[in-house]
C-alpha cells in the first residue's frame, strides 16, 4: 500500500472520528434546546427568538478561524438552529391533548346517549339556518322516520355580509329545541360569542364553532369551560395543524368532548365553493384521536356531486358526514343553492346505506349551524 494510501485512510480515520464527536455534541445541543423550550412554554414565550439567533451568529462569525468563509458558517448554523426550532415544535407536539401519541384509544364523543366514532358512521342533517318552526319540523319529521337522532340548525349565523340574515337568535335555540324533544332528537347550533355559552348550554346537545370562528380563542376558550360537546370546523384557510391547535384550546380547558369537521378550504378552484381537502380526513385519524366528520354541503356547495363526495369522506375513514337539508331550498334564507331538499336527502341516505359506508344501525347526526 502506498505512502499516500496510508495517509488518505488515516485522514478519513479522523474524519469518522471527527463525525462521531459532531454527533454527541449535536445530540447534547438538541437536550439543552427541549430544555429551553419547556422553559419558554411555561413562560409562555415565542420559541423563536431572532434576537437570540442574531447574537449566536455574530458571535460565531467573530471566532471563526477558517477554513469556512463567514456566510457558509453563517448557513451551517442556520440550518441546525432551525433543526433546533423543530425539534422544539416537535416535541411541542407530542405532549397535545388532542394528540394521539397522549391518548392511542379513538375518543368517543357521547351526545347525550348517542355515540359518536365508536365506528359507527354518522350524519349531520338539517337546514343552515332555523327560519321558522314548521320548517323546522318537517327536516325532523324525515329523520325520525329514517331512524335518525340529530338535527342541525343555525340560530346565530355569522354572514360574509352583514346585510345577510343573521339568524334568530334565542328564539331559533327555542325552536329547535321543541322540535328536537317532540321527535326525540339531539340537537346541535353555531355559537359565536362567548357570552353566549351558558345560554347555548340550555339548548343544545352539541355546541358547533365554525370555521369563521376556528381562531377566535376567546370562544374556544368558553366552549372548554363547559362539558358540552363541541363540533369545531376547520377554518378556510386554516392548516391541518391549526386545526388542532385550536381543538387544544378546548381540550385544554377540561372539555374532552371535541368532535373535528373538515369543510372545504379556500383555493383557486371555482366549480366547487371550496376544495374538499380530503387528504385532511386519514391525516385528522392519525395524529388525533378525536372523532372527525366531513362537511359535503359547505365543502363543495353543489348537490350533484354530493353522493359521491360523501362516499369519499367515509371511504377515508370520516366519522361521519354533515349535509344541509331544507323543506324547500330555492327560498332558504341562506345558502340555497347548496342545500338539498327532504326527498334528495332521503335519496341520499338510502344510497350510502346501499353502498354499505353507512349502515342502517347507524345514527345520522347532528345538528349544527353554519360554517
Amino acid at each position: 500500500m502506498s505512502r499516500s494510501q496510508n495517509r488518505l485512510d488515516e485522514l478519513r480515520s479522523r474524519l469518522d472520528e471527527i463525525n462521531l464527536q459532531l454527533l454527541n455534541l449535536m445530540s447534547k445541543r438538541g437536550a439543552v434546546v427541549k430544555e429551553i423550550g419547556e422553559i419558554k412554554k411555561k413562560q409562555g414565550v415565542q420559541k423563536f427568538d431572532p434576537v437570540r439567533e442574531r447574537e449566536m451568529l455574530e458571535q460565531l462569525v467573530q471566532h471563526n478561524t477558517g477554513p469556512f468563509d463567514d456566510e457558509t458558517i453563517r448557513h451551517l448554523f442556520k440550518q441546525i438552529f432551525k433543526a433546533s426550532l423543530e425539534l422544539q415544535q416537535d416535541d411541542h407536539k407530542k405532549t397535545l391533548l388532542v394528540s394521539r401519541k397522549d391518548h392511542p384509544q379513538d375518543t368517543v364523543v357521547m351526545v347525550g346517549d348517542e355515540p359518536i366514532g365508536n365506528h359507527r358512521k354518522a350524519v349531520v342533517a338539517g337546514p343552515c339556518s332555523v327560519e321558522s318552526e314548521e320548517q323546522v319540523r318537517k327536516v325532523a319529521e324525515s329523520l325520525k322516520r329514517q331512524g335518525l337522532r340529530l338535527l342541525r340548525g343555525g340560530a346565530f349565523k355569522p354572514r360574509t355580509s352583514p346585510y345577510d340574515f343573521q339568524g334568530l337568535g334565542e328564539e331559533g335555540l327555542r325552536i329547535l329545541r321543541r322540535v328536537a324533544d317532540e321527535f326525540d332528537l339531539k340537537v346541535v347550533s353555531e355559537i359565536v360569542n362567548p357570552a353566549d355559552m351558558e345560554l347555548a348550554v340550555q339548548y343544545v346537545d352539541v355546541i358547533q364553532i365554525g370555521a369563521r370562528n376556528m381562531q377566535n380563542f376567546e370562544l374556544l376558550k368558553a366552549a372548554g369551560s363547559v362539558r358540552t360537546p363541541v363540533f369545531l370546523k376547520r377554518g378556510m384557510s386554516a392548516t391541518v395543524e391549526e386545526l388542532l391547535f385550536a381543538a387544544e384550546y378546548i381540550v385544554s380547558r377540561g372539555n374532552r368532548q371535541v368532535i373535528l369537521c373538515e369543510r372545504g378550504i379556500r383555493t383557486y378552484e371555482k366549480w366547487t365553493r371550496n376544495t374538499l381537502d380530503i387528504s385532511a380526513v386519514p391525516l385528522l385519524k392519525q395524529e388525533s384521536h378525536l372523532p372527525v366528520f366531513v362537511d359535503i354541503s359547505h365543502s363543495t356547495g353543489r348537490r350533484d356531486i354530493l353522493l359521491p363526495v360523501a362516499k369519499a369522506a367515509l371511504a377515508a375513514g370520516a366519522d361521519g358526514i354533515m349535509v344541509e337539508v331544507h323543506p324547500e331550498p330555492s327560498v332558504a334564507l341562506s345558502d340555497a343553492h347548496q342545500q338539498i331538499d327532504i326527498d334528495q336527502f332521503e335519496t341520499l341516505i338510502a344510497d350510502l346505506r346501499g353502498t354499505g359506508l353507512l349502515s342502517e344501525s347507524d345514527p345520522a347526526s347532528v345538528a349544527s349551524s353554519g360554517r
